[in-house]
């Protein structure tokens, strides 16, 4: 049936699509477990119907490979009747009826040997132990089988970052707790601080050493600024004395000084 509608749609020079399973709007007929009958095929694709849709004329078609024909043909792909779009209905029991067609596994090449109904396809993949997966730690390229991911995961160069176990306090990835040493890094680090205070406490020493010094020596500066002031205050209190010795014969020191109340002898 389908070789015939193709190949009168060639003779009546139709643009007919040529099959592609890459762009098929059908399942593919590898996908199942036993050839299904030809009343479940699109005409269009070759493949089994996916969502089917009837057109006013009776024919069945894939709902995306009759919507993809119309925008270039507006007729049906079989009888050449005039379509329109709004008469197209879905033939859900049709759908239900395939749903129910056992298939393969996808993962079927790589060793799994179960077999489902369509509609229960998606549910078994997602859980199917030979579905390759990507490891989920950050950074790690590697995509293996989901039965496999558990062993994957714990020798996983990029697992999950821990605290270290000796409780220092660090997060580290799996490389990290390879080479890590806490003790050592936290008796290194410690003797850099010890290191840096013993530098910091002699600076301050040689600090205090230069202030001490500097305080001595004002303090001899001011003991001898005090010497010198006394010694000053001494020869201003002994200038009367000498200022008395130096007064002319025949003069008194109340004429000299000035007494009031007092004469001459």
């Amino acid at each position: 049936m389908v070789q015939n509608t193709y190949q009168w749609a060639l003779d009546q020079g139709c643009d007919w699509p040529e099959p592609d399973n890459a762009t098929s709007g059908g399942y593919d007929l590898n996908l199942f477990a036993s050839p299904p009958d030809c009343s479940f095929l699109c005409s269009v694709c070759h493949g089994v119907l996916k969502r089917p849709v009837r057109l006013p004329c009776s024919h069945i078609f894939c709902k995306k490979c009759i919507l993809r024909w119309l925008a270039r043909q507006k007729t049906c792909p079989c009888c050449r009747r005039e379509v329109k779009r709004k008469k197209m209905v879905h033939v859900n029991k049709l759908r239900r009826t395939i749903g129910r067609l056992e298939v393969k596994c996808k993962n079927a090449e790589a060793g799994c040997l179960v077999t489902c109904p369509l509609a229960h396809r998606r549910g078994h993949q997602d859980s199917c132990p030979f579905e390759l997966m990507a490891c989920p730690n950050e950074g790690c390229p590697a995509r293996v089988l989901r039965g496999a991911l558990a062993e994957h995961r714990q020798h996983c160069q990029h697992g999950a970052q821990q605290h270290c176990p000796l409780g220092c306090g660090a997060t580290l990835g799996p490389v990290e707790r390879a080479h890590h040493n806490c003790y050592q890094e936290l008796r290194e680090a410690w003797s850099q601080r010890q290191e840096r205070s013993r530098s910091l406490v002699l600076g301050l020493l040689r600090r205090v050493r230069k202030v001490h010094h500097a305080t001595n020596f004002i303090r001899r500066q001011l003991a001898q600024l005090r010497d010198f002031l006394r010694e000053d205050d001494a020869l201003i209190a002994g200038t009367p004395q000498e200022e008395t010795e130096a007064t002319p014969e025949g003069s008194t020191g109340a004429e000299v000084w000035g007494a009031p109340g007092l004469g001459t002898l």
